[in-house]
Parts: structure tokens; C-alpha cells; sequence
């Protein structure tokens, strides 16, 4: 442990760990100790964190309200991406991390701090999403990770070690955690315990956000998106900002038990791990956004940005938010948006969403040349020298394949 530490800045949430962190770090670098507490939309109250750190002694003490920035500046351009994790994972987690690491920065520079610090485990994904974020806004600062440091290595050690310091335990707290739980506007994450056995299932002891779609409404319920340049901008008709129709969708999502995913992910430091999602308002909005595009995009460019979309949202996933190749990424992936501009109709039943209408000014969309009636604009005959030069090198291929006697 480096003695030259000062101050650091710590993500600190209020509970149990980083509460322990906050004395750790007091004690273990003899530093003084700035809290940062960002609002993403968790839906928990954030003044007991302040409460708790003005009595550890803190005096810098930052609560910000990031939810505008967090949908406005990291969800929707990824949304734009249509940015998925091995097929199913709409990366709510991952698409956080850069905006803590980012105001983590802002925060030492602004109270002259020499170091940050997080509360991530040595074996999951976010360890690397902070630290890669810290490190490409400024690598100057050091990034403390006292899970990779200390030797309060069990619940019984951490619990120990905050009654010998007069920190707070809740009753919840003192056995064994069934799961444990990260939440923002995008999603609900839950993993570990409990759900280490991925035979399992899990959804009726696990989810907190999302009723059970056996249980939802019996009717369906119908809801219009309104875009612009490929960003929700309405909701039935009426324009709100970011973080509010995206709290609109989570209701509604919520009410229908829509974004449900029990997955098992490949993490980014080589292991296998199981986590029960919820991304009731994300789904409704993705689908949307797919809907748009099918009626505004090119299909050549609706093609190239589903080749692409793997890569970006590994990037995401894998803590590169702020590489130069995720930024070349969006460039391309924004300059496609351009036209992807009108209104989506979906339905929402039972935990599934369902695009029923679309319509927008920049529609290449034609009636005349896709209708099965009679049309000025398209002649069929034309099909036929485009089938015969499209199947021209398979033919070659069939004749040498016959030629060389070949069976396969």
C-alpha cells in the first residue's frame, strides 16, 4: 500500500461493504476519504449514505442525480446499437460503469484527490470496467481495490470487522446474503448463492422489478414510441425527456412482466456465471427501436450494424467505452440513425412485447413496388437475369464439383 495516497474518492453506496471500505481505507492508508453516491435510477433512498458517511467523518460528500445523463448519454447511444451480450443480455450493469468511473474523475480532480476507489470483487466484470475507465479519462490517478487487498475475505470477517468499528449492520445482513443485487433505470441484476446452481430455477425467489407474466393483466395493453434520429423523444404522443419514458416503460414492462432473462454469461476474466435480469422498460424500448429501424434503414445498412452490433456490445460488456474503437463504432452507428425518425406501436401482454404498427416520414417502405396486385414500377421480368448472374458461380462450382468426380 502506497503511504503517498492523500485522498481518495470512493463509490460508495451506504451499505455493509462499502461502508467497511470507507473505515478500511481510512485506517489501511491513513488518507482522508471524499463519498461519491450516484442516483441511476435504483430506486432506493440516497440519504441514509449521506447520513452514514457525515458520521464516519467524511466531509466532502457528493450525491448526484445521474439518471438524465445515464439514459441520455450511455443508454440511448447503445440502444442505437441495438447492443446485445451473447444473444440475450441487454448489458445493464456494464452500460453504468463508465458514467461512476467518469464522475469518480471529475470528483478527484475537483477535490485535488490522488486515487479512487470501488467496492468490485477480484472475480467479476466491473473490477475491469472501473479501473479501464479510470484509466483512459486520467491514468495519473490510482485506482484502490481493497477486495484484491485486504483479508476480510468472508461475510463473518466483514461483519467482525464493522462491529469492532462501530459501523452499522443491518439485520439483513448478519447471515449468509441469499443473492446479491445491482440496480439502475436500464436494469435489475442478481447474482451469486442461491443462484450458483444454474439447474435451478429461479425467477419466483429472484425478481423484484417484474411481476410473474402468469400473473399479469389477462388484456393487453398498447403503447405508441415516438423517435427522432433513432432516440425515443414520446410516449403515446407526449414528449418526455430520457429518464422519464424510460421510468414509464419499466412500469409498464413491470406491470406485464415483460424482461425476464435467467442467463449464463461468459464473463470477461474467463468464468462462467450465472445472473437473473430484468429489463422491463430496456425490452419494450429495443424492440421498439428494431421496429423503426425495419421501416428507415437501408437494408444494407441494417445489415452492416447487425454485423457490427456483436463487437460493440462486447466492447460494453468488456469495460471499453471510452476506446477509440467503440467511439468509431458509434460515429458509424449514429451516422445510421439519421432517418430512423417516426412512431411504434407495440403491444404488451403476459411478458412479451409485440411490434403491431409503425410509420415515419422517412419511410423505404413501398406499397407499389412490394404489392401482389397489378404496379407501374417494378417489372418482374428483371428478376430473372438477376438470379441468372447471382447463380452463375455456383453453377461453375457444380461443374467442376461433376468434372472432378467429386460426392460432396
Amino acid at each position: 500500500m502506497s503511504q503517498n495516497i492523500k485522498k481518495i474518492v470512493l463509490a460508495y453506496s451506504g451499505g455493509l461493504d462499502t461502508s467497511v471500505i470507507l473505515k478500511w481505507l481510512q485506517d489501511a492508508y491513513q488518507a482522508e476519504v471524499v463519498t461519491f453516491t450516484a442516483d441511476l435510477g435504483q430506486g432506493e433512498e440516497l440519504e441514509p449514505a449521506r447520513r452514514k458517511a457525515e458520521k464516519a467523518g467524511i466531509k466532502d460528500i457528493f450525491i448526484d442525480d445521474l439518471r438524465e445523463e445515464f439514459v441520455r448519454d450511455y443508454v440511448y447511444p447503445m440502444v442505437r446499437a441495438n447492443a446485445v451480450y451473447e444473444g440475450q443480455y441487454l448489458l445493464g450493469t456494464s452500460i453504468a460503469r463508465p458514467l461512476i468511473s467518469k464522475r469518480l474523475v471529475e470528483i478527484a480532480h475537483e477535490t485535488g484527490a490522488d486515487a479512487v476507489a470501488h467496492g468490485a470483487t477480484g472475480k467479476g466484470n466491473d473490477q475491469v470496467r472501473f479501473e479501464l475507465g479510470v484509466a483512459a479519462l486520467d491514468p495519473a490517478l490510482k485506482v484502490i481495490a481493497p477486495w484484491r487487498e485486504w483479508d476480510l475475505n468472508s461475510r463473518t470477517k466483514l461483519i467482525a470487522y464493522a462491529e469492532e468499528n462501530g459501523i452499522e449492520v443491518p439485520s439483513d445482513k448478519r447471515g449468509e446474503a441469499p443473492f446479491s443485487v445491482d440496480a439502475n433505470l436500464w436494469h435489475t441484476s442478481s447474482e451469486g448463492k442461491m443462484l450458483e446452481d444454474p439447474a435451478e430455477e429461479a425467477f419466483n425467489e429472484v425478481c423484484l422489478r417484474t411481476c410473474h407474466p402468469e400473473d399479469a393483466p389477462d388484456q393487453p395493453e398498447y403503447v405508441t414510441i415516438g423517435f427522432e434520429r433513432g432516440d425515443a423523444i414520446s410516449l403515446n404522443g407526449q414528449a418526455m425527456s430520457p429518464a422519464t419514458i424510460l421510468t414509464e416503460l419499466n412500469d409498464l414492462g413491470a406491470t406485464h412482466g415483460i424482461g425476464r432473462l435467467d442467463l449464463v454469461e461468459n464473463r470477461f476474466v474467463g468464468m462462467k456465471s450465472r445472473g437473473i435480469y430484468e429489463t422491463p422498460g430496456g425490452t419494450i424500448l429495443m424492440t421498439a427501436h428494431r421496429g423503426i429501424e425495419q421501416l428507415t434503414l437501408d437494408g444494407g445498412a441494417m445489415h452492416l450494424k447487425d454485423e457490427l452490433m456483436p463487437k460493440y456490445a462486447k466492447l460494453v460488456y468488456n469495460g471499453f467505452w471510452f476506446s477509440p474503437e467503440r467511439e468509431m463504432l458509434q460515429a458509424a452507428i449514429d451516422h445510421s440513425q439519421r432517418h430512423v425518425t417516426g412512431e411504434v406501436r407495440l403491444k404488451l401482454y403476459k411478458g412479451n412485447v409485440l411490434v403491431v404498427g409503425r410509420s415515419s416520414p422517412s419511410s423505404l417502405y413501398s406499397l407499389e413496388h412490394v404489392t401482389f396486385e397489378e404496379d407501374d414500377v417494378y417489372d418482374q421480368k428483371d428478376a430473372e437475369g438477376f438470379i441468372r448472374l447471382n447463380a452463375l458461380r455456383l453453377k461453375l462450382l457444380a461443374e467442376r464439383k461433376h468434372r472432378l468426380g467429386e460426392n460432396d
